[in-house]
């Protein structure tokens, strides 16, 4: 991986580190295609049961794309040649929140500062925020006379509601820790001193827990918001004859008999 991204297994649990905290973190090319290479890279390693997303320094998770290489290239595309310029989206966006939505392990995202743009995207892919207090968030396309990349059209209404996502859309600005906490966005709020240590320890904690049971209530959970009451009942009984038949449960009922903690084999 390049450096501009850093990638560790360590006990089940794959780190992913944004690593430009000079530029804040923004998304130049090598840091995409890093990103998205260490993303499929934990989502498809068996050995990894649980993926920590973070980013270096005390400033920024990510600020989305670095504008400042972006202009280089506007500059050298002929003037009115539509959207090659935003390959990056399908070659790089949608595969790194493709990779973290749909892994069949937990995610985890711990935003140490401003997420804007893809980098408020990619946030929101995790399945779990835990937020610092002195971070803030801001979906910046509109300010750049853009529309919503990274998955926001989809995750960001069915966090917050489809009211307040138009409202952050139409009118981006960035929204402080604490409004994200009300909103929803933040899982949980720590103080920055303490971010990393609380998110490894949740993500941790994750990688040790029943792994395919994990899978599957994110698969239900995706289900159910776009299939219907009978329909999700149905996906209930599948995915619950699986998680039944795991090695898993017979793990936690022998343990919960037998009054000791279990130790899951995420099979």
């Amino acid at each position: 991986m390049a450096d501009t991204v850093l990638y560790e297994v360590s006990d089940g649990l794959a780190t992913i580190t944004l690593n430009r905290p000079e530029a804040m973190n923004a998304l130049n090319v090598a840091a995409k295609v890093a990103l998205r290479d260490a993303a499929q890279e934990a989502a498809a390693d068996d050995g990894v049961r649980a993926i920590l997303l973070t980013a270096a320094g005390d400033r920024a998770f990510c600020v989305g794309q670095d504008l400042k290489e972006h202009i280089g290239v506007l500059q050298a595309q002929e003037p009115g040649s539509g959207g090659g310029v935003m390959s990056t989206v399908r070659e790089h966006y949608n595969p790194i929140v493709r990779a973290l939505a749909h892994a069949a392990k937990p995610v985890v995202a711990a935003v140490n500062g401003i997420a804007a743009g893809a980098g408020f995207g990619f946030a929101l892919a995790a399945d779990y925020r835990i937020v610092a207090d002195t971070a803030a968030f801001n979906t910046s396309f509109a300010g750049v006379a853009l529309t919503a990349d990274s998955g926001i059209s989809w995750t960001l209404p069915r966090v917050v509601g489809p009211s307040r996502a138009a409202d952050l859309l139409l009118f981006p600005r960035s929204i402080d820790a604490r409004q994200a906490y009300e909103w929803g966005i933040a899982n949980r709020l720590v103080p920055l001193a303490e971010l990393r240590a609380e998110a490894e320890k949740t993500a941790r904690s994750l990688a040790e827990g029943p792994t395919l049971a994990y899978a599957s209530l994110k698969e239900s959970l995706a289900h159910g918001l776009s299939h219907s009451l009978d329909e999700a009942l149905e996906k209930e009984d599948e995915l619950q004859s699986r998680a039944g038949a795991s090695q898993d449960h017979a793990i936690a009922v022998r343990a919960f008999v037998d009054k000791q903690k279990p130790r899951y084999v995420g099979r």
